[in-house]
């Protein structure tokens, strides 16, 4: 074998979107707004849900830090995925793909676990309202979130450590626009076998499972829903919980596209868009969903604005 083909990898070249040639330069601009407009989004949340006494309920309490969590997730792939649109074959150190990946995990299985604290903070609301404050009180509400957080931080040291213990050789490259955790690690030279088990258990248990168990909270929420004696009652317990389910939508059923079909090497292209849905567009629709369908954020900006005018 070549002594260059043996030589430990100095970096990755990710491919990214270089297939769109000269449009590589309108999506820049695209991704650049968007990612702006996320940014300001979820700031507006964050700084609502702080300010505003009538946001500071359970619900709102997980938006704020969902909002947190999509602002550092966006963080971890956007400014890097910008400056790569400016090059033909952007590289990455090995050091650099590491983080990103680690922080990718990190934030997106928090994200996850957070959807799903909110889907049982709904269901709770709805279902057991008499047990509501028990169910909900301020400590259960702070260990979801630092179990999410924590989850991620186990998650993404985990495979992150493994896959860069793994040997690379030579100059790889990446057909992706982020160092996604598969990726990379079919292109290492060594035995892939368990890190492929710890990729399809990590998403089985944290977007499948996650996924299922807000489907079941959303039944059993539309149960109860139908026993509401009248549709003024339906009408307000379901406004409550459209905005959430719509993210849960559109977040896990990209995601699960992405992760779960079969794979084959005229699919990256597909994969990349659908990861680029999930990772960019889906944190900037979030708050656009939470304020514009919800009538008390919508009130507590309007006095916000009021107080400062």
């Amino acid at each position: 074998m070549d002594d260059g083909n043996r030589t430990a990898v100095t970096e990755f070249i990710l491919l990214g979107f270089s297939y769109l040639g000269a449009y590589q330069s309108a999506l820049f601009w695209g991704v650049l707004f968007v990612y702006l407009v996320t940014l300001l989004g979820n700031s507006l949340i964050i700084t609502l849900t702080l300010l505003d006494p009538a946001l500071r309920t359970p619900m709102y309490f997980f938006l704020r830090y969902l909002s947190v969590t999509e602002i550092l997730y966006t963080t971890s792939i956007v400014p890097r995925m910008l400056t790569d649109l400016l090059f033909s074959h952007p590289a990455m150190s090995p050091a650099s793909c590491f983080s990103q990946m680690y922080f990718f995990a990190l934030f997106g299985i928090a994200e996850c676990c957070l959807l799903t604290a909110m889907a049982y903070d709904r269901y709770a609301a709805i279902c057991q309202p008499l047990h509501y404050a028990m169910l909900m009180n301020r400590q259960v509400c702070v260990g979801m979130v630092g179990a999410s957080y924590l989850m991620g931080i186990i998650t993404g040291t985990t495979h992150s450590i493994f896959i860069f213990t793994l040997p690379f050789h030579g100059t790889k490259i990446v057909h992706h626009f982020l160092c996604d955790i598969l990726p990379v690690l079919r292109l290492s030279s060594g035995d892939t076998f368990w890190g492929e088990v710890g990729d399809l258990t990590c998403t089985m248990l944290f977007i499948m499972t996650p996924f299922a168990l807000i489907l079941f909270s959303y039944v059993r929420i539309l149960i109860t829903i139908l026993g509401v004696s009248s549709a003024q009652g339906r009408q307000k317990v379901f406004s409550t919980c459209s905005s959430h389910l719509l993210v849960v939508t559109l977040f896990f059923g990209t995601a699960s596209l992405a992760y779960m079909r079969p794979r084959a090497n005229d699919t990256q292209n597909m994969d990349q868009i659908l990861s680029l849905f999930y990772t960019v567009i889906t944190p900037m629709l979030n708050p656009f969903i939470y304020t514009l369908r919800n009538k008390e954020v919508i009130g507590a900006l309007r006095r916000k604005v009021t107080e400062h005018l």
